[in-house]
């Protein structure tokens, strides 16, 4: 499938956003335990051949390596794999990162025993492009476990707030929250020979209030980062961070303080052999 220069310039908008701000305290504050339980779901082997796909800075990729697997880590963003590489080496682990496309995978047919994404994939522009790259580099008999938002969930709602106050994604582009949906999932990989099967896990996030929330997440997670760099010369910010703190006060589960849990779709898939 050819890629548009709206698609490309996507990409290069990508890649500035998530190499902005902070994205591995987000990850150590919030999100460490979703890497764990998908390395888990992955039932990893001493020695197995895992590819993780939009690594970030290896929330999944570590754990992988020090259950034993022989780990690639792959991402868009040279920065974040900077950061991995100094977290393997201090959690004394060996991994191979590579800057790369989740939407056209450096790697040949069938390479990798498993394939992981956790919180990543889902940022690819072209859902059914990235699906085919998932199965194409995935051996017969091997598995395919995504991590996503989704919909429903808070993180999920806090891109639909953000949604109307940014540009429109071009042609050919799906929502991210999209992968955290089953039957988009499974319309994903509905011609290819992988069997799909689903959990719903969640994730906690927690602040000191709903505002404070917010605003770490507006220094801290590039989507909202650049989200407040946009719009604050002409006086929007204020709009949208209003809406987002109603959010985190509408999701609000604490007695004292905030915490929202964050609902995400576990996708396991099995490759027939």
């Amino acid at each position: 499938m050819t890629m548009t220069v709206e698609i490309k310039q996507l990409k290069a908008a990508h890649r500035a956003t998530w190499a902005s701000g902070d994205y591995v305290a987000v990850a150590d504050a919030f999100v460490r335990d979703v890497g764990a339980t998908a390395v888990a779901a992955a039932a990893l082997e001493p020695g197995t051949e895992v590819l993780d796909v939009a690594t970030g800075a290896g929330n999944a990729a570590i754990p992988a390596a020090v259950a034993g697997a022989r780990v690639t880590g792959l991402d868009l963003v040279p920065e974040l794999l900077a950061t991995g590489a100094e977290r393997a080496r201090a959690a004394g682990v060996e991994i191979e990162w590579v800057e790369g496309d989740a939407e056209a995978l450096p790697f040949a047919d069938e390479r990798f025993d498993t394939v992981l994404s956790v919180l990543g994939v889902q940022f690819a522009p072209r859902h059914e492009v990235t699906a085919r790259e998932l199965v194409r580099v995935t051996r017969p008999g091997g598995a395919i476990v995504l991590a996503c938002w989704t919909p429903a969930g808070f993180i999920g709602q806090m891109f639909k707030t953000m949604a109307p106050y940014l540009p429109p994604a071009p042609d050919g582009a799906s929502p991210p929250p999209l992968w955290g949906h089953q039957d988009h999932v499974r319309g994903l990989f509905a011609h290819t020979d992988v069997d799909l099967a689903f959990e719903t896990h969640s994730a906690s996030f927690h602040a000191d209030s709903p505002s404070d929330f917010v605003e770490f997440m507006a220094d801290h997670y590039g989507p909202v980062l650049k989200a407040r760099d946009r719009l604050a010369p002409d006086g929007r910010w204020a709009a949208l961070r209003a809406e987002l703190v109603a959010l985190c006060e509408r999701a609000n589960v604490a007695v004292d303080g905030f915490r929202a849990d964050s609902e995400y779709l576990l996708t396991l898939g099995h490759k027939r052999g």
